[in-house]
């Protein structure tokens, strides 16, 4: 072990250009997103989005078993094989696309759908997969295929074996419809549109289908337009007769209630989430009678146990048995423990994870879930859950380890920020949440008496959250001495509905004043230099970028990714899933038009005076290019600084290694010109004005 007197004194050099070895490059192409885990046995699956072929979602397994032995990184096996990606396009942001399930052969049988045409296919491991669903004609209204596939399951059905999917069809004269459909595992409907059955009634949305364990009835939620589904959705119970449903009840949910996730606790009763507290909470319901919150009032319910549904298949509540289940639950931070249900307590498990998703289980005790903590990257991880026995205390997880990481690369833990939770009071006396990456690099201090930049960087959504834990992507900042603060805006999950329901209507008004107070704290506490702020974001992110830089004084830059310019533009042309998203954002269109006309960043170039980098994916159904352009257009006519990046086979968001790494090493390169530091290696961008 070295002696730490005798390691090198840390050079001085001005924030911006402390040197570190986390490249634009390692971002691209030494890590892998894995998410949605599985288990198969005591196989660990997963998805596994792989970078170097262009972000590809493949199905992944471990090469053995899972065991309270296993400690660290296993062996693994690609099952999908390359060139098929498992990636759905329901809603466009999709979601659960594949399932792994024993059917008696010498394999598991596996369903996916292929992203290129939409299509369901079927395999077994070592075989070249074949289409079980309909050729979709290709639909410009769409943007794609006419039929597409999510959220599958396994069903004991009339004739055996079934997989039953949530189907979003563009076929039909009436518009785009969404039910719950029976697909033929033996192929038949691939050229025989007709084999599929249509399981559940029509609705605009529908999600979390899940049958009784009888096989007697089904749930599943559904919400319609103008509604998304954390504003209000239905939770539907169904009498199966022959595998359709032949009775529908709504038992809970209305246009103000949020229900997600419903799991049968046994043939007669349910437990879900709901929010009619104002927070997301765990509910029970026996069918035929009314709903009952499982949580006693008080501080125990003030905090949720759900998020937004953005992706088909997310879960947060996993049954154990008919009294006790494993939740996911906090505020600002996630949180994995055992609910009882009778009682409404719930025992917390000792994990270091802050961001908890996918949580799965299997009777023997095996525990699995993605997520990552302040110190571990996002992967995939593995326990063995132990039950209390009688005088054995509590439930506990023992054997606690990363199965997959998300990376393999970490860097030098010396290069890494930690992050810290804060809360900032608006003029207003709001709180604002955020979470502070101060600049870290062991290696290096800036000269006494400086302040480091910061970037204010906003989640998209904005329905959404920052999550607290590792991030290479902020530490690429951090480790040159930029600062990050990752906000948390008015409008946020995580925080209760009330906190959510503050972007109501003003959405470019609360999220700005929020992400401006942030920063203008960041200054007053010495934390920033004030004269060095940097915003970013994408999507919906990007507008509050734009929305900031046009609305207020406080930065000198920004970097929108794929964002929002002008809103009119967008409630003319985006997909189904958000088509009405803006009536509760900013109000009904064109009825509101001219508050979408005031609100537009586009019509506020005027009061822009700093620098603006635009990033945009060439094939972007959600934030179409036009966005991006017009915004441009508007920059050069005024004469302000400013470079637009247009990524070819991009969609809303990058996923090629090559438009990563050229859009990492654009925004730094952007920074450094205008904060007035020189980023070492990277190439110079050409500003245009």
């Amino acid at each position: 072990m070295t002696d730490a007197s005798s390691s090198p004194a840390p050079v001085t050099l001005p924030y911006g250009e402390w040197p570190s070895t986390i490249t634009a490059e390692q971002l691209a192409v030494g890590g892998n997103r894995v998410s949605a885990p599985s288990l198969m046995g005591r196989h660990l699956w997963w998805t596994e989005g792989i970078a170097a072929e262009a972000g590809r979602q493949a199905i992944v397994r471990t090469a053995s078993p899972v065991t309270a032995s296993s400690d660290g990184a296993a062996e693994t096996v690609t099952v999908l094989p390359a060139p098929y990606n498992a990636r759905s396009r329901v809603h466009e942001y999709g979601g659960s696309s594949w399932l792994a399930f024993d059917d008696g052969g010498d394999a598991p049988l596996i369903l996916f759908v292929n992203f290129a045409d939409q299509r369901i296919h079927r395999f077994r491991e070592g075989e070249d997969p074949t289409p079980l669903s309909p050729i979709g004609e290709m639909v410009a209204s769409a943007g794609g295929p006419s039929l597409r596939w999510a959220q599958p399951i396994h069903v004991h059905g009339p004739d055996g074996d079934e997989v039953w999917w949530i189907c979003e069809d563009h076929t039909r004269g009436s518009g785009i419809e969404r039910y719950i459909a029976a697909v033929p595992l033996d192929g038949s409907a691939a050229d025989d549109a007709a084999r599929v059955r249509q399981v559940t009634p029509s609705s605009r949305f529908v999600a979390h289908p899940r049958v009784s364990p009888d096989g007697a009835r089904m749930a599943w939620i559904s919400w319609e337009h103008p509604q998304m589904p954390w504003d209000g959705t239905q939770l539907h119970v169904g009498r199966l007769e022959a595998g359709v449903v032949a009775e529908d009840t709504v038992a809970d949910g209305d246009t103000e209630t949020s229900v997600l996730q419903p799991e049968w606790r046994d043939a007669e009763r349910l437990i879900y989430l709901c929010d009619r507290t104002g927070w997301w909470n765990p509910w029970t319901l026996t069918v035929g009678a009314d709903p009952e919150p499982v949580l006693p009032a008080g501080e125990a319910a003030a905090q949720e146990f759900a998020g937004p549904l953005w992706q088909l298949g997310q879960r947060w509540l996993t049954p154990l048995d008919a009294d006790t289940a494993l939740v996911v639950h906090g505020t600002a931070v996630d949180r994995l423990g055992v609910l009882d249900i009778p009682t409404g307590t719930v025992t917390q498990l000792d994990l270091p994870h802050t961001l908890i998703t996918g949580v799965v289980h299997r009777e023997d005790g095996l525990l699995a879930f993605a997520g990552m903590s302040p110190q571990h990257f996002s992967g995939v991880h593995a326990a063995e859950l132990v039950r209390p026995s009688a005088g054995d205390g509590d439930w506990r997880v023992d054997g606690v380890h990363t199965v997959r990481s998300s990376r393999d690369d970490a860097p030098d833990p010396g290069l890494l920020p930690v992050p810290e939770p804060i809360t900032v009071t608006s003029e207003e006396g709001q709180d604002i949440h955020a979470v502070l990456y101060r600049p870290r690099n062991t290696g290096a201090q800036a000269p006494e008496g400086e302040r480091p930049p910061f970037i204010a960087q906003v989640h998209g959504g904005p329905t959404g959250q920052a999550a607290v834990g590792l991030s290479l992507a902020i530490a690429y900042y951090t480790s040159r001495g930029i600062g990050v603060v990752d906000i948390n805006y008015g409008g946020s999950t995580g925080f209760g509905r009330a906190y959510r329901e503050r972007l109501k209507g003003q959405w470019g008004v609360v999220d700005v004043e929020d992400t401006a107070a942030v920063m203008r704290h960041l200054e007053r506490e010495g934390i920033a230099d004030g004269r060095r702020l940097g915003i970013e974001g994408g999507s919906a992110g990007g507008w509050t970028t734009l929305a900031c830089l046009t609305r207020t004084d406080v930065f000198a830059a920004g970097v929108s990714s794929f964002g929002v310019a002008d809103a009119v533009a967008l409630a003319q042309d985006t997909h189904d899933f958000e088509s009405r998203y803006l009536d509760g954002l900013i109000g009904r269109y064109p009825e509101d038009e001219h508050i979408y006309v005031e609100r537009a960043p586009l019509n506020h170039v005027d009061s822009l005076s700093c620098p603006v980098l635009l990033l945009q994916g060439d094939e972007d159904p959600i934030v179409p290019p036009n966005q991006a352009e017009m915004f441009r257009d508007a920059l050069a006519a005024k004469g302000i600084p400013h470079a637009y990046l247009l990524f070819e086979g991009e969609q809303h968001g990058f996923r090629k290694a090559e438009n990563i790494i050229a859009a990492l090493e654009a925004s730094l390169s952007f920074y450094g010109q205008v904060f007035g530091f020189e980023p070492p290696g990277v190439p110079r961008l050409e500003l245009t004005r």
